[in-house]
């Protein structure tokens, strides 16, 4: 079996579009979306109706999540700006998007943990370091009994990785397909660089040993992208676009 896994998307069409047509060169049996779709200043309703005419098995994330159900505080400038642009049927697809699924048994896909879509699964925020991998059992510890699961898929960190736990499952993260740097406040202010534009996704090959990953970076027209952010007024977004560094 090979699963092809999306992920933060965050209305980027031009960057989907080109893992979309790069997928379909592997064949993979099934598709999912880890969630983060639509948030941003770009092509939300463009890109959330590519998606639901795919109708691949897809997760809520935090941002979905808080299109539909605001956070006490209001929603974040990225949010405001998919909004505004997003019609009730898109709107209606979200909100019944699950907070985790099994697209087959052995895979569990979900966005940030089973029990928090804000929190970070495979990550730790760190001062003056961004992002780094957080340990083995701590990990174990967030995702608590994967229900028999062998491959857990996640996204909202936007960082490309995979750890093997031992005894458990190899969980995995895809990368951003379309955001490549962002800044955070949350628990402290830090910043994500994945160091390039591209868009990113993972191929999931189930082998005689066990699930194997392989991550794919792409070209495709990120100045075309900044250029949509800029004209927004998101100058962070447009650096991070077009650089992967916000």
């Amino acid at each position: 079996m090979r699963i092809a896994a999306i992920a933060d998307v965050h209305g980027n069409l031009l960057a989907l579009e080109a893992v979309l047509d790069d997928l379909a060169g592997f064949a993979p049996d099934l598709v999912v979306n880890l969630g983060d779709t639509v948030s941003g200043p770009l092509q939300a309703a463009e890109t959330a109706d590519l998606l639901m005419a795919r109708s691949f098995p897809t997760v809520r994330g935090n941002h979905d999540r808080h299109l539909i159900h605001p956070p006490a505080k209001g929603m974040g400038a990225s949010d405001r700006a998919a909004h505004a642009g997003l019609a009730p049927h898109h709107l209606a697809w979200l909100a019944a998007l699950p907070a985790t699924l099994r697209p087959v048994p052995e895979v569990l896909c979900l966005h940030g943990c089973p029990d928090d879509d804000t929190e970070l699964l495979l990550d730790d925020a760190a001062r003056k370091r961004g992002l780094v991998r957080a340990s083995a059992q701590d990990i174990a510890e967030r995702l608590g009994d994967p229900g028999g699961a062998t491959l857990v898929l996640c996204g909202h960190s936007h960082r490309p990785d995979a750890v093997a736990l031992p005894g458990g499952p190899l969980v995995v993260n895809p990368g951003s397909v379309g955001l490549q740097g962002f800044e955070d406040d949350e628990p402290f202010p830090y910043r994500f660089s994945a160091g390039t534009p591209h868009a990113r996704y993972a191929l999931l090959d189930r082998t005689p040993r066990g699930w194997a990953a392989t991550w794919r970076a792409l070209t495709y027209d990120w100045d075309a992208a900044a250029e949509v952010a800029r004209l927004a007024g998101r100058k962070e977004w447009a650096s991070a676009l077009a650089t992967g560094f916000p």
